[in-house]
């Protein structure tokens, strides 16, 4: 962990409105190449995720990844001191990032035409489940909704079980990337304009992107994508297969060479000759054969004979990993994927690192998250508020 790096987003301020996982993990994501990000929490109520998942000593881990590398506040927004201090934050931030129902900011006075009016650059990025309007605006949403109406659960699963929901934050996540894709795509075209402007980011509307082409497969054909499990409808052999010592690896031949490897590696070069074997599509509609050949070559080998097999052959074959082999595995170790982080609540932490590498201007993580509201006396400080007015808001209940 390096704390003096300057990340290629210092200089840039952002306010963290957000709460639980999308416009949070996109501010996260800002901070982490080292714009100074406030995260706001209201005095009484802080942000959920610091509840979600398990704890330790009554600190929640999930907080310690999603609030790191920003300073914490406390305001209440609904109260008339809390708006002021927000209008004051504004005129001197960047970026603001939020996800109140439509119309809750409006109803406070801190709408876009009031921030922009104290500060005409400003960014305003506003993530809902369902976006700024339409018929399911008012509407909550959460990441869950987002990959049952997308079409992920619908092809997700057995072909003859349930659709099936990932047990992780799947939706939140991407949205989360496509907001700080967006906010950073809002700040390149202030350079040229000087003027901010508003993202509406719908929580159900990235997932679809990263579905691929259904939408045209649907409208060009009619053509509707079942679930398959873990077969692809697109190339064959792809599956998970278990090992001769109980362990599972995941296969994959999308491209027609590398299918060709594999056919070689178990034994069955004859199939390569099918006429049916030249391309992934038809390929797939052999998957019980194919599935057969490497399943059962698979089975009679441990995972270390599998997987310096398929190196061997440049096939493409990965080990299906829990969260311990992950934190154990050479090539995350090689790349520095999993950071260690000296946290004062909780002694070193390792968690996820930066999302990328950049050879000049390189991210980092700073500091883990911190407790609520453990900078608002800094923050306000910084604004030039007095003690004596900091000590007045805290007393209306705005802090």
């Amino acid at each position: 962990m390096s704390t003096t790096a300057a990340g290629p987003l210092t200089g840039l301020k952002v306010i963290d409105l957000a709460t639980l996982f999308a416009g949070p993990l996109a501010a996260t994501m800002l901070g982490d190449f080292g714009a100074d990000v406030i995260k706001v929490e209201h005095p009484r109520k802080p942000d959920p995720s610091r509840g979600h998942g398990p704890a330790k000593d009554g600190v929640g881990l999930w907080w310690k990844l999603l609030g790191r590398n920003k300073r914490t506040l406390t305001l209440d927004l609904s109260a008339p001191g809390g708006q002021d201090v927000l209008l004051q934050l504004a005129a001197e931030t960047d970026v603001i990032v939020e996800n109140f129902r439509p119309g809750t900011l409006e109803r406070w006075g801190l709408g876009p035409e009031e921030l922009h009016a104290v500060n005409p650059r400003l960014v305003l990025a506003r993530v809902t489940g369902f976006g700024q309007f339409g018929p399911y605006a008012h509407r909550p949403g959460f990441g869950t909704l987002a990959e049952a109406m997308s079409g992920f659960a619908a092809i997700t699963g057995e072909p003859d079980g349930p659709p099936t929901l990932p047990p992780f934050g799947l939706a939140d996540s991407i949205a989360a990337l496509a907001t700080a894709y967006a906010v950073m795509a809002a700040l390149a075209g202030r350079e040229r304009t000087g003027a901010g402007q508003v993202v509406d980011l719908a929580i159900i509307e990235p997932i679809l992107t990263v579905l691929g082409p259904q939408p045209l497969w649907y409208d060009q054909l009619g053509y509707v994508q079942p679930r398959t499990g873990n077969r692809s409808r697109n190339n064959a052999p792809r599956n998970t297969y278990r090992t001769a010592d109980g362990h599972w690896v995941a296969v994959s031949t999308s491209a027609q060479s590398v299918a060709e490897r594999v056919m070689r590696l178990v034994g069955r070069p004859e199939l390569i000759e099918e006429p049916w074997f030249a391309s992934g599509t038809t390929r797939a509609e052999h998957s019980e054969e194919l599935d057969g050949a490497v399943g059962h070559w698979i089975s009679r080998h441990s995972r270390e004979e599998v997987l310096n097999g398929f190196e061997k052959a440049e096939a493409a074959v990965a080990p299906i990993h829990d969260v311990r082999e992950v934190m154990e595995d050479p090539q995350y170790r090689a790349l520095g994927t999993l950071a260690e982080v000296d946290d004062p609540e909780l002694g070193p932490l390792r968690m996820q690192n930066v999302l990328f590498r950049l050879s000049e201007t390189p991210g980092a993580i700073r500091w883990a998250g911190r407790p609520h509201g453990a900078d608002t006396d800094e923050v306000l400080a910084g604004l030039g508020l007095s003690e004596t007015r900091i000590a007045a808001l805290r007393d209306q209940g705005a802090l």
